[in-house]
């Protein structure tokens, strides 16, 4: 029986990673600094793991912003419109990989970045492929060797990470219509083999191929281009030993498939879908050669694994394939875990009766091998201890009274249908809300945050250590929020916001104030790039104590006469961005939730709200992976969201926003979440994302985004208006508002009041070339 781990968080324990990419792109650390970054938190990832016991251990899984990015460098993917970059300026390959994510405005070029999407259902991001009819993959960046030979001269055993090349070609786009990206996979291959069999001369024994669209509904043609493909490389590849590995959900439809792939060991999700393994045992797989990775270890949520639980699993394995033919895994890689738990030191943000409930990626590794240990009946007293404080641990959490609230569940009883539909329809409710707006053709907002700057930050730090009283923190935060609402209003925005700069995070903030969760200090996750979010952890029963929002919303829109956008999370984000518990079902922690965030849009309406922004940027993220599951999931998701928005008037205007989705087979889903205005990334896609829109006539006010604030570019009047142009061709005017694709917390205040002034601009100049329907 061996260990391995698929991928570990690449981020430093301390967020060495964001800090040190984020220096260099300010021009403050010489690129030598940036490398030595990097190859310290893998040293001392691959370091931590073997200390651990992981037989073999992953390399080629740390990227310096995404790993889909590093294969199309990998295998020279690169879209045309960089190649002046590579051609004029000779472009360091970091520099590329940063311009092709980030965008790239200097030196008189500038160049929009590449798209970026969810990965699957989880909160990361990757930079989308792009393919076109005439493709050309040729051998590019040599990471994926280089960081093998790194490791290996360190003295680790190390086993290469690369994303499958069906995978990479499924989750790319194709950027012009008249082929499908998958026909381009005889061209990619070859450049696959070549880097494989780099790294079989280098020494690699072992190599895992991640193929996480194995998880997905595929046709009979797409599985078909998964065994030629297969057939090939083990034909090309005889030596070496292949881990096919895919995650998040079961096999499916694909396991007879996959079960006769030519591979050593294939990696099963035991976490999201234990069932998998009953159907797996009742094939002929005992008498084949393939080895099994069993994925019991959740490496997507923090709780402690349940010994029993997983040691039932790998015995009924063990006994069906004997112990030589079992490998003892996570369910995927670690990149979605914290760090570690030992760095959670203070008690009063996670007390000692949760903390002993949960494990980080580094307690996550001693899980692994500590089950091998327990497989093998190893009968140390290290082994039996953990053993014993495993099986105490999770007792002491099935039997805790901070877990269930009767109040809430009487609560939850008690909804009905009525709850979740607002007083009339959406076509009434137009009518009603333009009147009382008194808004213009191509109304202007922002979708909510301005920039966090380093004094905002530090204005919390100070007040959380106790060196600002409540007073001074509030008078400084009164002062930020004064300043924003006088410069929006002095752009001409129309409707405005408060800047959220007392908030820290947009699910965290509302988690500190909701009852049911806890925080972590250091519980930091990669979302894209440097951007790393620390999700709550739901432990248990959730409602609200008090309101949360309304002093600053109601704050704000005292400065002012034009409308301040309430500003909120919705349910099921909440849910999706947070570690949430796992003995209920989702569905009931998000109707929790739900219910919490109504009574807060109602207190929003009685200050005098009249606009009222619930984000639900991860509903089409919380999909299943099959489409089988997608029903059950899309009912109580959409109802949960109309039970927090269904409380107010029909004058108080509803909005929402959602990113980097795709929204073409949910369209009707979000019809049916009745908000009265939706606004979504589209300037990255070009608008492509609004076809969805058009061509299910949405009914309701949509806000396509025209400034993508993921990257540093600055886009001009021009553009803005060109994107408008294509919105207007598709969608009605009287339905189109003006902002941009997400929050701008992240962006810096001099880009961030260029592209708003021009964002404002180009709403003029679309008034001025339109007569407006509205009567």
């Amino acid at each position: 029986m061996q260990t391995h781990n698929l991928g570990y968080p690449r981020i430093g324990s301390q967020r060495e990673l964001k800090k040190a990419s984020e220096l260099y792109w300010a021009g403050q650390l010489p690129v030598d600094q940036l490398m030595s970054a990097g190859k310290t938190i893998r040293q001392q990832n691959w370091q931590l793991q073997a200390a651990a016991g992981i037989d073999w251990i992953p390399c080629n899984d740390f990227s310096f912003y995404d790993q889909v990015l590093d294969t199309s460098l990998m295998v020279g993917a690169i879209p045309q419109r960089y190649h002046t970059l590579m051609e004029q300026k000779q472009l360091p390959d970091i520099d590329l990989l940063f311009a092709m994510a980030r965008g790239y405005q200097q030196d008189g070029h500038d160049i929009t970045a590449m798209e970026m999407t969810k990965w699957f259902d989880t909160n990361y991001h990757y930079i989308v492929p792009e393919f076109t009819a005439h493709q050309k993959f040729t051998p590019f960046s040599n990471k994926t060797v280089n960081e093998f030979i790194e490791a290996k001269q360190a003295g680790f055993n190390a086993k290469p990470v690369l994303l499958g090349p069906v995978s990479y070609l499924l989750l790319g786009k194709e950027k012009e219509n008249g082929f499908h990206r998958l026909e381009l996979i005889k061209k990619l291959l070859p450049v696959y083999l070549n880097v494989l069999a780099k790294l079989e001369g280098a020494g690699a024994y072992y190599i895992q191929l991640d193929e996480p669209c194995l998880a997905l509904d595929l046709t009979p043609a797409q599985r078909q281009v998964f065994v030629k493909t297969y057939a090939e490389i083990a034909a090309k590849c005889p030596d070496l030993k292949f881990i096919l590995a895919s995650y998040f959900e079961c096999y499916g439809q694909n396991l007879e498939m996959v079960l006769n792939l030519p591979v050593h060991t294939i990696h099963l999700d035991l976490v999201r879908c234990p069932s998998q393994l009953d159907d797996i045992l009742h094939t002929d797989i005992r008498h084949k050669k393939t080895h099994l990775s069993l994925g019991v270890v959740d490496g997507r949520n923090i709780w402690k694994n349940d010994f029993k639980q997983s040691l039932a699993l790998i015995d009924r394995v063990v006994e069906k394939l004997g112990r030589e033919r079992v490998w003892v895994a996570p369910s995927c890689s670690l990149l979605h875990s914290p760090y570690d738990l030992d760095l959670e030191t203070n008690d009063k943000t996670l007390t000692p009766e949760i903390k002993q409930w949960l494990a980080f990626a580094k307690q996550k590794i001693d899980e692994v091998v500590t089950l091998k240990q327990l497989a093998a009946r190893e009968n140390s007293v290290a082994v039996n201890e953990k053993w014993r404080a495993n099986i105490a641990a999770q007792e002491s959490r099935k039997t805790s009274p901070l877990i269930h609230n009767i109040a809430v569940t009487k609560k939850v009883a008690a909804i009905t249908d009525k709850d979740a539909r607002r007083n009339n329809p959406f076509a009434v409710r137009r009518d009603k809300q333009r009147k009382a707006l008194g808004l213009p053709l191509f109304p202007t907002t922002t979708i909510g945050s301005f920039p966090q700057t380093t004094e905002v930050r530090g204005l919390r730090a100070r007040f959380k250590k106790g060196e600002l009283t409540r007073q001074q923190y509030d008078a400084a935060i009164e002062k930020e929020t004064t300043d924003t609402i006088r410069w929006q209003e002095d752009i001409g925005i129309d409707v405005l916001v408060h800047g959220e700069f007392e908030r820290n995070d947009m699910v965290e903030y509302f988690g500190e104030q909701l009852a049911g969760f806890t925080f972590t200090k250091n519980g930091w996750v990669q979302s894209y790039g440097s951007r790393c979010v620390k999700p709550p952890v739901i432990y248990g029963d959730v409602y609200r104590p008090q309101p949360m929002t309304v002093r600053w919303s109601a704050f704000a829109q005292g400065l002012t006469k034009k409308h301040v956008k309430g500003m909120l999370t919705g349910p099921v984000t909440i849910l999706q961005w947070s570690f949430v518990r796992n003995d209920q079902p989702r569905s009931e922690t998000g109707t929790q939730i739900a219910l919490a965030i109504r009574d807060e849009v109602v207190d929003l309406e009685k200050a005098g709200i009249k606009i009222i922004q619930i984000d639900e940027p991860a509903i089409r993220e919380g999909l299943p992976l099959r489409k089988a599951d997608w029903p059950d999931y899309l009912e109580w998701a959409v109802t949960a969201f109309r039970i927090s928005a269904s409380g107010v008037k029909d004058e108080t205007q509803i909005h929402t926003h959602m990113c980097y989705s795709e929204f073409n087979d949910i369209i009707q889903n979000i019809a049916d979440m009745d908000a009265d205005v939706i606004t979504i990334e589209c300037s990255r896609s070009q608008m492509e994302l609004l076809d969805a829109f058009a061509d299910f006539k949405y009914p309701n006010e949509i806000g396509p985004g025209v400034y993508d604030i993921h990257s540093p570019r600055v886009p001009s009047k021009e553009e803005m208006v060109a994107l408008m142009e294509k919105a207007k061709a598709v969608i009605p005017v009287d339905q189109l508002w003006v902002n941009p694709d997400c929050g701008l917390k992240t962006r810096h205040w001099p880009e961030t009041k260029e592209a708003l002034i021009a964002m404002v601009g180009a709403a003029k100049q679309l008034r001025a070339t339109v007569r407006s329907p509205v009567s």
